[in-house]
């Protein structure tokens, strides 16, 4: 009997990509709408990606299924 393959969590795969150092990158929030009341250095700062902090990393690869 084969084994049952996991899968990845589908809204986990589009919001993360996992870089060539094991790394999680991922985008910030708050930029997509209600832009005219923010500042254009923090409308730049938002379009910037950034990596998962080390204590959700766990959490994010669990879901990801990477080991």
């Amino acid at each position: 009997m084969a084994k049952v393959k996991l899968k990845t969590n589908r809204s986990a795969k589009k919001r993360f990509k996992v870089t060539a150092k094991g790394k999680i990158k991922r985008w910030r929030s708050g930029g997509s709408h209600y832009n005219t009341k923010k500042r254009p250095d923090r409308k730049r700062r938002l379009r910037t990606p950034t990596y998962v902090k080390e204590n959700m990393e766990d959490h994010v690869k669990a879901l990801l299924r990477v080991s």
